[in-house]
């Protein structure tokens, strides 16, 4: 009896536990089936959305398409999914002779092609795609300032790549490239590799002698920005001295940029990075940014902290959070009934709920520790 009562005890002292830690906003863990339902309502609705030639919203090129493949792919579907060989078929309609995997005119080829090249590396299991992909990460290569691109190391475009509309690089579209030349086996040694770290290292409020530009003196937080470039840009404007803001999104991005550039946990610039991101842990806005660009952010988010071995993040009161319960509770809580996610707020196309889909269950591939503790 008296065991039996210390075990009714105990079990209402940790009703009493959850219930406090529900009052004080920590999240729920997911419940188990939870993210498998949410997961196939997801890949269900992208069903519904693919057009007869394989495409999604092929208004805005092959990125959403690229996109959408690599996440269901990641989620255990295979090449002979019918989603997943139409969209593949789609896709190699867009490959060009000189490597690039774009609309031929496109202003995007580093970008399209990065997303595309990633994508393929994903569905490469029998080696079908192995001249496409060599292709594609030499154009990449060909594509980066300081490679066709020509550019002396002391310009703060060195080493990145960008949109060819705005004729300057970007760190958004150095982390692509970078991620695509490491899904294709560039490693920390390559030398298109090094040369990004060096114009990522130049996106960071962070003054050392990685970066002598004069923005992080103005702004020494540690976090990242868009652009050093042409004169220097942050999504998230300036500061009242015309430093560049660092933001949620990018300062992820050069996170994860910098673990693949091969930057060590103990190094100064990633230090600094982490406590930003801890200073601003945050899953219901992007950082600096408000809602304009949440999914991009919950993505990046997730590769960063992955690729960084980061299973908690410290936020500035010392309280540890489980990063992947924290998102994962927060994207099924923004799940639409049709199984589909949209942003309200549409800059950069999150209006498109095939795109914003596909970064969620992109997101949602780094998150599967979390739910299988649930179950």
């Amino acid at each position: 009896m008296m065991l039996r009562g210390f075990s009714v005890c105990a079990a209402a002292v940790l009703l009493l536990t959850a219930a406090l830690f529900a009052a004080a906003g920590e999240p729920a863990a997911p419940q188990a089936g939870d993210f498998a339902k949410a997961v196939e309502k997801a890949i269900g609705f992208l069903r519904t959305k693919q057009s007869p030639d394989g495409s999604f919203a092929s208004y805005s090129g092959p990125g959403p398409t690229s996109l959408v493949v690599t996440a269901v792919l990641r989620h255990g579907r295979s090449m002979q999914d019918p989603l997943a060989a139409k969209g593949l078929e789609y896709l190699e309609g867009f490959v060009q002779p000189d490597g690039a995997i774009s609309l031929k005119e496109s202003l995007y080829r580093n970008y399209e092609t990065s997303l595309a090249l990633i994508c393929f590396v994903e569905a490469n299991r029998d080696g079908r795609y192995d001249k496409l992909i060599g292709d594609a990460k030499r154009f990449l290569k060909g594509e980066q300032w300081g490679g066709n691109q020509e550019a002396d190391e002391s310009d703060p475009s060195y080493g990145g790549a960008g949109y060819g509309k705005h004729e300057r690089p970007d760190l958004s579209n150095t982390q692509f490239l970078i991620e695509a030349l490491r899904a294709a086996g560039a490693g920390p040694d390559d030398e298109a590799i090094k040369k990004a770290l060096i114009f990522v290292s130049r996106c960071q409020n962070l003054e050392s002698e990685h970066n002598t530009l004069p923005f992080p003196a103005k702004n020494p937080d540690g976090g990242f920005y868009y652009t050093p470039a042409a004169g220097g840009q942050s999504q998230a404007g300036e500061t009242p001295n015309g430093g560049l803001r660092s933001y949620g999104s990018m300062t992820y991005a050069g996170l994860k940029s910098m673990i693949h550039a091969g930057v060590k946990a103990d190094d100064p610039r990633v230090k600094a990075a982490v406590k930003w991101i801890g200073r601003h842990y945050d899953l219901t806005s992007n950082p600096g940014m408000g809602q304009a660009g949440l999914y991009y952010y919950y993505h990046t988010l997730a590769k960063a902290l992955d690729a960084a071995e980061m299973d908690y993040v410290e936020d500035a009161a010392g309280n540890r959070h489980d990063w992947r319960r924290d998102l994962t509770a927060e994207l099924l809580k923004r799940q639409a009934p049709d199984g589909s996610w949209a942003n309200e707020n549409i800059r950069w196309l999150e209006g498109e709920s095939s795109l914003v889909t596909g970064y969620v269950l992109l997101t949602l591939a780094y998150c599967k520790p979390a739910a299988d503790e649930g179950k």
